[in-house]
């Protein structure tokens, strides 16, 4: 068995953790900062790094480990875990989890970290930015000059300044996001579903309804969990009471990309920023979804992003940080 271990050549920017002798192994399948390495040995882990192994041969692989680190390589599934009786956890080296199988981890005692913290200053930061373009006309406008178009009427924004913004979903990317708008002079309301109590002042917590009710901007930041399946759909929409903008910065299969479409046709959005869609694998669009991402892609007032609003060299180390200090305090136990 091939096995490869840290890169000879790394970026150290941090502290280490801490010294501990622990004897523990962690797997990780996946392109990953190398700052991990220093980390991880730091705190007495020893890494196997094997970013190139074929998802078929990660089942067999890990009999020999206590930890597994994955980014989106593949799913974990009950199956991938069969012969996993040493694994303790499966960190993901990011926010989202919606590529491991949650109720497998749990049936076999192991324990799932995840690294939201890591990137939510950079989703925060790009929502914002992304919300200033389609605010301000930024990247139509560019556009535009590129090809020798000088518009400045038909580019003439709006203020973010006395807008009421809907945060829908509070956790570290809401939160985030709220943190860095309050320089802007707007009012904030947010609704969570599952963890109400996150929200504080200056942010109001209010129910979805008044969100709909009052909201100018509303930008989503909940997990796709199957409960959230197309939450954006068109009775969603249609219960706006007026046109607003929208942001997602969470996951494409949280909003119905149709219903989206419709509701940008008719006026009832006034635009839209997208770093996620339905179908994010472009070569593989359905009919329906081929003709939903053509006007997607054509609308002057829609921003699409290839999934990169935790994508900073920042957060590729600071998820590493998070990552690490979750699998200390595990290990401890």
């Amino acid at each position: 068995m091939n096995r490869k271990t840290e890169p000879q050549h790394y970026l150290n920017h941090h502290q280490p953790v801490s010294t501990q002798k622990n004897t523990s192994t962690v797997l990780i399948i996946d392109e990953i900062h190398p700052s991990i390495f220093p980390m991880l040995k730091s705190i007495g882990v020893e890494a196997d790094y094997r970013p190139d192994i074929k998802p078929e041969d990660v089942q067999e692989a890990l009999q020999s480990y206590e930890g597994l680190v994955v980014r989106s390589k593949m799913r974990i599934t009950a199956e991938t875990l069969e012969l996993a009786d040493n694994l303790k956890y499966v960190a993901r080296a990011g926010a989202g989890v919606d590529n491991i199988d949650q109720q497998a981890l749990q049936e076999r005692g192991i324990q799932l970290l995840a690294a939201n913290e890591g990137n939510s200053q950079a989703v925060g930061e790009f929502s914002v930015g992304v919300l200033l373009s389609l605010l301000r006309n930024i990247s139509r406008s560019h556009s535009q000059v590129q090809q020798k178009v000088w518009l400045r009427e038909e580019n003439r924004g709006e203020e973010i300044s006395g807008k009421t913004v809907g945060i829908i979903g509070f956790g570290n990317m809401g939160q985030s996001f709220a943190r860095l708008l309050t320089g802007f002079g707007c009012r904030m309301l947010a609704y969570d579903r599952f963890a109400p109590e996150k929200i504080n002042l200056p942010v109001a917590r209010v129910p979805l309804e008044q969100i709909q009710a009052e909201a100018d901007i509303v930008s989503l930041h909940i997990p796709f969990i199957q409960e959230n399946l197309f939450f954006a759909n068109d009775a969603f929409f249609s219960g706006f009471s007026k046109p607003f903008w929208f942001l997602n910065t969470s996951r494409g299969d949280v909003v119905d990309q149709q219903a989206l479409v419709r509701h940008l046709r008719v006026g009832s959005i006034k635009g839209a920023a997208l770093d996620v869609l339905e179908n994010e694998k472009l070569h593989t669009l359905t009919e329906q979804q081929q003709q939903d991402f053509e006007f997607l892609a054509s609308a002057p007032n829609v921003i699409l992003t290839p999934h990169i609003a935790g994508w900073t060299h920042e957060s590729y180390v600071k998820i590493n940080e998070v990552l690490v200090r979750k699998i200390q305090q595990l290990l401890v136990r």
